[in-house]
């Protein structure tokens, strides 16, 4: 049956809408999941990153710090002298002809001994057991010297990072104030289209923005300071990219000297030369147990002929005749033992003196920041406050009103410096008294 072509024309019509609905569709959907796949990835890459928080500048740095990881390998070589260090001698063999003739002497002859041997010397008076605790206790060492450089380094990392998120906030700050000095321009602009003020007042407004953003720069430039630190520490290239932080760095530090315990006492660093002093008295007492002689133990076998002619066992006694060598090999061991208690005491005074500077700098910057929250900022707010609302009715000049909008978003800015001074300090106690057990 036929249709008229309007008729027709209205039945196609349907089908080629659903057809470029279904292309429409299709080509949006397809653009849909690469935003969608573009934006997960962006949101891993940013979770693999470090930066956004502080705990993951600490788990990076562990993990891929190039020293660190030198120390560790250095440390678990020292764990593979333990055993080595309390181990028998290798044992010897030997093989011994007699009975040959001079004339030819690769002939055998009848008269010809053939005598096999195995020797094996055996240290005795407990000097195995004195190397593989001398052993044991430089591994101890080791690692702590990897501890006490791992908080050397978080601190230095988390310096690093208080810097990187400072200067964040800190532009963050200069950029309200930028903007409020553009909204006082604008009313000094109006005021002066009025006759109520002076040009000058609009052009002290674009001055003080001008200056603001000199400062801007600067505080660019320390945030560009601060990566490049933080990537060199946490063994990056410089200009890798980091995850800008998501919140405060948390630094807790103790708010007192744990009870009965100096903190520099059981720092590893202290710790480290300790057990070295340890170490080098126990070697110095293998020193001493040297002079008593070692024993070696043999058997051997003589051919003659075609079979085994007869056994013997040996015995032999060391002569300790180098006794002087001994002597100053003891001497040495003494020495190194003295050297590092008293290394132990300087690191333990220095210390003592960077955990006394890091708490008064924490100390008076937490005090710095808490007046400048609880007092001088809402006063400044309230004195811009005021000085706005008079400006705007012609009470007070366009300076007061500067002077006010200044010193409020001063005190802001102060605000953040102290923030950032406390945190530094507290990385800063932190490395000398460990984190809050």
């Amino acid at each position: 049956m036929a249709f008229p072509s309007h008729v027709a024309q209205t039945m196609r019509l349907p089908s080629r809408t659903a057809i470029g609905w279904r292309r429409f569709t299709s080509r949006h959907g397809l653009l849909l999941a690469a935003v969608l796949w573009l934006f997960a990835n962006t949101l891993i890459a940013a979770e693999t990153l470090p930066g956004r928080s502080v705990e993951s500048i600490r788990t990076w740095l562990i993990e891929h710090n190039p020293e660190l990881r030198a120390m560790a390998l250095e440390a678990e070589a020292a764990r593979a002298r333990i055993v080595p260090a309390g181990a028998l001698p290798d044992p010897s063999a030997g093989i011994a002809l007699r009975g040959l003739d001079p004339g030819q002497p690769w002939r055998g002859t009848e008269t010809r001994e053939i005598v096999y041997s195995l020797r094996q010397q055996y240290p005795l008076w407990g000097k195995r057991e004195l190397a593989r605790s001398g052993a044991r206790l430089e591994a101890h060492a080791t690692e702590l010297d990897r501890e006490a450089t791992a908080r050397d380094l978080l601190a230095e990392a988390e310096s690093a990072y208080v810097r990187y998120w400072h200067a964040d906030q800190a532009v963050a700050v200069l950029d309200r104030r930028i903007a409020l000095l553009r909204q006082v321009e604008e009313m000094a602009g109006v005021r002066y289209a009025l006759a109520l003020a002076a040009q000058q007042d609009s052009i002290r407004a674009q001055l003080e923005q001008t200056n603001m953003q000199g400062e801007r720069i600067d505080r660019l430039a320390a945030k560009r300071e601060a990566i490049a630190m933080l990537n060199t520490v946490l063994g990056r290239s410089t200009d890798e990219p980091l995850a800008p932080p998501a919140s405060i760095p948390l630094i807790p530090v103790p708010e007192e000297t744990r009870p009965n315990l100096q903190p520099t006492a059981v720092h590893p660093a202290v710790f480290a030369q300790q057990v070295r002093a340890e170490a080098a008295r126990t070697n110095a007492e293998l020193q001493r147990r040297k002079r008593l002689p070692d024993v070696t133990l043999g058997i051997g076998a003589m051919q003659r002929g075609g079979g085994m002619e007869s056994v013997e066992l040996m015995l032999e006694v060391e002569i300790p005749f180098q006794q002087r060598a001994r002597r100053e090999r003891e001497r040495e061991a003494n020495l190194l033992e003295q050297a590092a208690l008293t290394r132990a005491e300087a690191i333990r005074l220095g210390l003592s003196g960077r955990a006394a500077t890091a708490r008064t700098q924490w100390t008076s910057a937490r005090e710095r920041r808490r007046l400048i929250e609880k007092i001088l900022l809402p006063q400044a707010n309230a004195t811009y406050q005021s000085a706005l609302a008079s400006y705007q009715v012609g009470e007070v000049d366009f300076g007061t009103l500067l002077e006010a909008l200044n010193e409020w978003q001063g005190a802001d800015l102060a605000r953040v410096d102290a923030l950032r001074d406390e945190l530094l300090g507290a990385a800063a106690v932190r490395a000398v008294e460990g984190e809050i057990p």
